[in-house]
C-alpha cells in the first residue's frame, strides 16, 4: 500500500486491462460518491478476510465481461455482491432487501 492516508493497495491501482479503474490524467475518477465507497467497500472486504486481491478481480472481471454495457462502478458492486455471496457472508434476500427498489437518476 502506498504510505498516503487511506491510499487504495498497489494490486488494486495497478490493475490494467478491462479492470483497470477509470482515470483523468493519472487521477482516479468516480462520478459519484458510492462509487469511491464501492470501491472502499470491496477493498476493506478483501483486506479484512485475508484474501487475495484476486478473489474480487476475477469477479469483476467476469462482471465487466457479461455486461459490457454495464457501468464500471455498477460491475464493483455486482462483483461484490458476487464474492459476499459465494462466502456466505449474506443472502440473495438480504442483499435484494437492502437495495433501493428505484435507483436515482444519475
Amino acid at each position: 500500500m502506498s504510505g498516503e492516508p487511506n491510499a487504495l493497495p498497489d494490486e488494486v491501482v495497478l490493475m490494467d486491462g478491462p479492470a483497470a479503474l477509470p482515470r483523468d490524467n493519472g487521477e482516479l475518477v468516480f462520478a459519484a460518491p458510492w462509487e469511491g465507497r464501492a470501491v472502499a467497500v470491496a477493498v476493506t472486504l478483501v483486506d479484512r478476510l485475508g484474501l487475495p486481491w484476486d478473489a474480487f478481480r476475477s469477479r469483476l472481471v467476469e462482471a465487466l465481461a457479461a455486461d459490457p454495457a454495464r457501468l464500471y462502478y455498477e460491475s464493483w458492486v455486482s462483483a461484490l455482491e458476487w464474492l459476499v455471496l459465494d462466502l456466505r457472508l449474506t443472502t440473495t434476500e438480504a442483499i435484494e432487501a437492502a437495495a433501493p427498489s428505484e435507483r436515482p437518476s444519475l
